[in-house]
């Protein structure tokens, strides 16, 4: 399995990234378990969290993910060989969003605990705040980093601007630089990271881990129609998607998924693997069958035509 440097830290990420959102949500302790031994021994040694997953679950508050992994990995004692990125600033259960120096070390140490571990491998601003200067929450991760709390710190959510200006801040102030970028990146959506997002990652040398990599679960084909998602967990999601570039989509996808004897899911992930500036697409599962997808996109790879079609109907 082919691993790549996520920007210029000492990371090292598995083609695909678990997005670990499903833990204490969708999928219980147990289940999570299970799927992360099955992850593990297939080489897939990154997970993607926040202090706020699943917040949005009935009966929890946030931090369940984090609280998850961080029991699973004590008990299988292998946190030496695991890669944690979790994130801070979406202040969960409350109104608001905060990624302010008090905020941050305090959310951080919070998160220390569930995950029960000295240090975070990728620390994330997870949503912005607009009011925060972009040096006060750069200073707070220096804290951390000086600590050996944090090791790296990328960004997710933030604007363009606010972007530049900490990227600005940290060469001009000897502040800690966002290493990695995480926006919504699919088939389904583009926007949010082609351009001039893209552009600044390429001259900054930024990693990039996308999420909403299967755009919430539409593009694995399992949803022909919009009475397909009433009801269910990811519904507010889908709903945007069930228009004519969405079927256009689907049929590219089932065409080249037909021709390779493989999921859609793993032809939606290799698109965006083979995608330039990308170091590796963050996907979910729920049951350990839906792996299957996972190691079809890592040993698969899509002709110019198939990426000049997917292009096509997705632009």
């Amino acid at each position: 399995m082919e691993y790549k440097r996520l920007g210029e830290t000492e990371l090292k990420a598995p083609p695909i990234i678990f997005g670990g959102n499903v833990f204490g949500w969708t999928v219980n302790e147990k289940e999570s378990f299970g799927l992360l031994d099955q992850l593990f021994d297939m080489g897939i040694n990154m997970i993607d969290t926040a202090d706020s997953y699943s917040h949005w679950a009935p009966g929890n508050k946030g931090g369940e993910s984090e609280t998850i992994i961080g029991k699973w990995m004590k008990e299988r004692g292998n946190r030496d060989k695991m890669l944690i990125a979790t994130k801070v600033g979406s202040n969960p259960g409350k109104e608001g969003r905060d990624i302010s120096k008090d905020y941050i070390l305090k959310a951080a140490e919070d998160s220390l605990q569930r995950l029960q571990t000295d240090y975070i491998d990728l620390y994330f601003t997870h949503w912005d705040d607009d009011r925060t200067p972009v040096e006060e929450t750069l200073k707070a991760y220096q804290i951390l980093i000086d600590q050996g709390k944090v090791r790296y710190i990328g960004a997710s959510n933030i604007s363009i601007e606010r972007l530049e200006a900490s990227l600005k801040a940290s060469r001009n102030k000897n502040l800690p630089k966002y290493e990695v970028s995480q926006p919504e990146y699919s088939l389904m959506q583009r926007e949010k990271f082609e351009g001039k997002l893209q552009k600044i990652c390429h001259e900054n040398n930024m990693g990039v881990t996308s999420y909403f990599s299967l755009a919430s679960g539409f593009l694995t084909g399992k949803y022909s129609t919009e009475e397909d998602i009433e009801g269910r967990d990811r519904e507010k999601f889908l709903q945007e998607y069930f228009n004519e570039k969405g079927k256009e989509v689907l049929k590219a996808l089932k065409d080249v998924s037909d021709h390779h004897n493989i999921s859609q899911a793993a032809v939606a992930l290799r698109w965006i693997m083979q995608r330039p500036g990308i170091t590796a697409p963050i996907a979910s599962a729920t049951k350990p069958e839906h792996l299957k997808s996972f190691k079809e996109a890592i040993r698969t790879e899509l002709s110019s035509d198939e990426m000049d079609l997917l292009n096509k109907v997705s632009s």
